[in-house]
């Protein structure tokens, strides 16, 4: 297999922070936009995926700090459901994605790199997104910016705040 440096992603293995790096954007929403947080609703926000595999890759996270789905208070499990769908709605409406998909790893057995907090992950996808070179050479080339991507996918999630008042 070859590989493609991608020196964005270095912060991620070389400065894993002690504490919950979710629970360190909760308590500092004056950084938002550094952090690249999308929205804050009643039990849950939004965040860029600041080391992504796919352009335009974010997560959805309840506030409360679980590592299990089945202990969310319905109305923070029905608050997720409701941004995981609306997510999928602004990333083919305002990012052009043409199918997206939706996962949550929970533990470290199953994936998870922050298996202390769950969250889902939303990855758009493109036709094409997956052609001869990732089958052949086993390389992924990431070809949008992160920060035009988060505007347009900030700006949907904008919105549905100025709907929801």
């Amino acid at each position: 297999m070859d590989y493609i440096c991608a020196p964005w992603r270095s912060d991620y293995f070389t400065e894993k922070p002690k504490d919950c790096p979710f629970c360190s954007i909760v308590a500092h929403p004056k950084m938002d936009e550094k952090q690249g947080v999308l929205f804050r609703a009643d039990f849950c926000f939004g965040i860029m995926n600041l080391y992504p595999y796919s352009p335009g890759a974010f997560m959805v996270i309840p506030y409360e700090h679980t590592d299990k789905i089945e202990l969310l208070s319905e109305e923070a499990w029905q608050e997720i459901s409701f941004f995981v769908r609306k997510g999928v709605e602004i990333l083919k409406t305002k990012a052009g994605a043409k199918g997206v998909n939706i996962g949550m790893n929970l533990g470290k057995a199953a994936g998870a790199g922050i298996a202390e907090h769950v969250h889902y992950h939303l990855v758009p996808r493109w036709e094409g997104d997956t052609n001869f070179i990732t089958t052949i050479a086993n390389v992924r080339v990431n070809g949008v910016s992160f920060y035009p991507l988060y505007e347009k996918i900030k700006a949907g999630f904008d919105e549905i705040s100025s709907l929801k008042k």
